[in-house]
Formats: structure tokens, C-alpha cells, sequence
């Protein structure tokens, strides 16, 4: 039982990742709505992807050093609530951009903290 355990806070924060990871690219593909040629196109999705880029990068570390990921994962979810506050113009939009972004940012943190602190122990 306790070795399904392990496992299971060891594999959840990286498989959220990838999903997470996976959701935030998706809002890329906005691009192709716009008529753009072929450079203008490859910038566009190079520019709306450069958070997931750095949050993959920051996954690579994380996979081995988890508190790299748990640090990194709840400062971007910081980050994002306060730019969704910022950009938002009632305060239930701003609360629903954060639970769908931050929220899920917030959980996977949480769990690369859970599983550094088991391999603490």
C-alpha cells in the first residue's frame, strides 16, 4: 500500500504537468483565426507559447529536483491571479480565469512540495 502511494505523488505532479502544459498550448491555436502569412504565423504561436515553453523547462528540472517545480509552479499561479485581477473587469471573471489557470498551477506546486518533502523524510 505504501509503495502505491509513492508512486502516486511521484507521478501525479509530472502527468499534471503534461496535462497543464498541454491545456496552456491549446490557447495558441487562436493564431490561426488571424490571416497571417507563414513567419507571421510561426511567431504568433512561438510568442503565445513561451510561458508553456519556460514551464517545460521548468518540468525537466522539477522531474528529479521537485522542489525547483513546487516553488515555480505557485509563484506562475501567483503571477497569473494577479495579471487576471489586473485584466479582468468584474471580480467573478477574474475568479474564474484563476481557478481555471492558477488553480490547477497551485495543485500541481503543491503536490511536487508534497512529494520533496516525503523524500525529505
Amino acid at each position: 500500500m505504501k509503495n502505491e502511494i509513492n508512486k502516486f505523488v511521484y507521478w501525479t505532479p509530472r502527468v499534471l504537468s503534461i496535462i497543464f502544459l498541454v491545456f496552456l498550448a491549446m490557447f495558441s491555436l487562436d493564431i490561426f483565426d488571424m490571416e497571417l502569412n507563414f513567419w507571421q504565423t510561426l511567431l504568433g504561436l512561438f510568442m503565445h507559447n513561451i510561458p508553456v515553453l519556460i514551464l517545460l523547462f521548468v518540468l525537466i528540472i522539477s522531474w528529479k529536483r521537485e522542489i525547483v517545480g513546487a516553488i515555480v509552479f505557485i509563484l506562475a499561479g501567483i503571477f497569473y491571479a494577479i495579471l487576471a485581477i489586473n485584466a479582468a473587469n468584474t471580480w467573478l471573471m477574474a475568479l474564474a480565469w484563476i481557478a481555471q489557470i492558477s488553480g490547477p498551477a497551485f495543485i500541481i506546486g503543491g503536490f511536487f512540495l508534497a512529494n520533496w518533502l516525503k523524500k525529505r523524510r
